[in-house]
């Protein structure tokens, strides 16, 4: 089943011409051209499906600064303000509340590496809260257990992927952007070596900028050009319950279970961290980079059966540019939940939350989350061919820092002094993987 998401339409015609055309209607693709329209950019966003149809609409919604890697927490910060200006911006509901987000443990580790945390986060001008076991217990009386300790975070908060992305997008039209979907782009067509114009299947828009973020199809795009990004996919699988239940936190993380309260008053549930990683020809090409983020997470990480080839999106396979593509033979990427995993996450949520008992499973999916070897994304001008910026690799964040990366790029693309430093996440970083190996950018 696919994840609950609100349709929008498309732009009547395909331009001729564009100053940029964004490659991929999710969260990353849309605020990047909201925010390149806003500045009177002529931009063009290909969408090889429906807007956010794939990540960003399968995610949690959650929009946190709280345990972010020191390179992601300055965009985080500044994606919370940009989640709440875009609803001033646009009139527009993202579902975007500053609701906090609650953590609880009886893990003394835990609560050890999060008191840490909250101690770098002072140096930074971030608010976070440890909780007492008194506290951590009051706040969670909804499990009816005793906690050791928690965290809380009051300025972090949620969105509701279901109508998040497709009103942004839906805006950036009003801005004077426009929107193609179920128009999948199928290269990139180089003048003299820089970029010039992309290929459609609905014709050829010409174009001297383009940003690749096409989430987890972003490296097989790039392996047409001879870049080597390294990428690998994990399969999430999560659960959304009816609305009825009553005395919830609006987001709340456990080791047992986590889950997050809904615009519709439902909740997702799913177990943080748990996916299964599925063989693809892709996944063994990069297998050395990511060795070391495997080694780390085995305990959460499993071996996955055939979904990741039937899929597609992970092929090293080329194609031309006047035949069908990957991309339009799966518009979609819509994996098959892993059943196990769904039960064990209701039974663990229904025991630890008997509130839960109350109402019934509304609906199941799966979505794949795009990494990169190091967890943090990939965002910048690739300097083999000028003009193409890639933009992926978010890490299952993207949701969360997708307004303040599109911010970004849009800096990037029109001069501006960069809303934040944008070196950590220059693509060249990933030249030299974890084993040593180059990457050729």
């Amino acid at each position: 089943m696919s994840a609950p998401l609100i349709h929008i339409e498309s732009s009547p015609s395909l331009p001729q011409e564009a100053d940029v055309v964004v490659i991929g209607g999710g969260v990353v693709g849309v605020f990047t051209a909201y925010y390149l329209a806003r500045r009177g950019v002529k931009v063009a966003l290909l969408e090889k499906g429906r807007v956010a149809a794939e990540q960003s609409s399968r995610n949690w919604g959650w929009c946190r600064q709280q345990n972010r890697d020191a390179r992601e927490l300055p965009i985080a910060t500044k994606s919370l303000d940009l989640w709440e200006r875009v609803a001033q911006e646009t009139g527009e509901d993202t579902g975007f509340r500053r609701c906090g987000l609650l953590y609880l443990s009886n893990d003394e580790n835990e609560l050890t590496g999060w008191a840490k945390w909250r101690d770098f986060a002072k140096t930074v001008g971030v608010t976070t809260h440890m909780l007492s076991t008194n506290e951590a217990s009051e706040r969670g009386k909804a499990t009816g257990r005793k906690w050791k300790g928690g965290v809380s975070s009051p300025t972090d908060g949620t969105a509701d992927p279901s109508k998040a992305v497709p009103v942004v997008a839906r805006a950036m039209m009003t801005a004077g952007g426009t929107v193609h979907q179920h128009c999948a782009a199928r290269g990139i067509e180089l003048r003299a070596g820089r970029v010039n114009g992309v290929v459609t299947e609905m014709g050829t828009i010409r174009t001297n900028t383009v940003v690749m973020a096409g989430g987890a199809w972003a490296s097989s795009f790039c392996n047409q050009l001879g870049i080597r990004f390294p990428q690998a996919s994990m399969r999430q699988s999560i659960l959304a319950v009816a609305p009825g239940a009553a005395g919830l936190p609006d987001a709340l993380h456990t080791a047992v279970v986590s889950l997050t309260r809904r615009s519709s008053g439902g909740y997702t549930l799913a177990i943080s961290g748990r996916a299964r990683v599925d063989p693809t020809p892709q996944q063994f090409r990069f297998a050395r980079e990511f060795v070391p983020m495997f080694a780390r997470r085995w305990r959460s990480l499993a071996p996955g059966a055939f979904e990741g080839m039937r899929q597609g999106h992970e092929s090293l396979a080329k194609w031309a540019l006047d035949e069908t593509t990957p991309m339009e033979l799966n518009r979609t990427l819509n994996p098959r939940p892993d059943m196990r995993q769904i039960r064990l996450t209701h039974k663990r949520a229904c025991e630890l939350l008997p509130e839960l008992r109350r109402v019934a499973i509304s609906n199941v999916w799966a979505g794949y989350i795009d990494s990169t070897p190091d967890g943090v994304p990939a965002i910048g001008e690739v300097g083999a061919i000028p003009g193409f910026i890639l933009a992926a690799g978010f890490s299952g964040h993207g949701f969360g820092i997708g307004p303040g990366a599109g911010h970004l790029i849009a800096d990037i693309i029109t001069g501006t002094a960069p809303i934040v430093d944008p070196r950590p996440y220059r693509p060249e970083r990933l030249k030299t993987g974890a084993w040593g190996k180059v990457a050729e950018f």
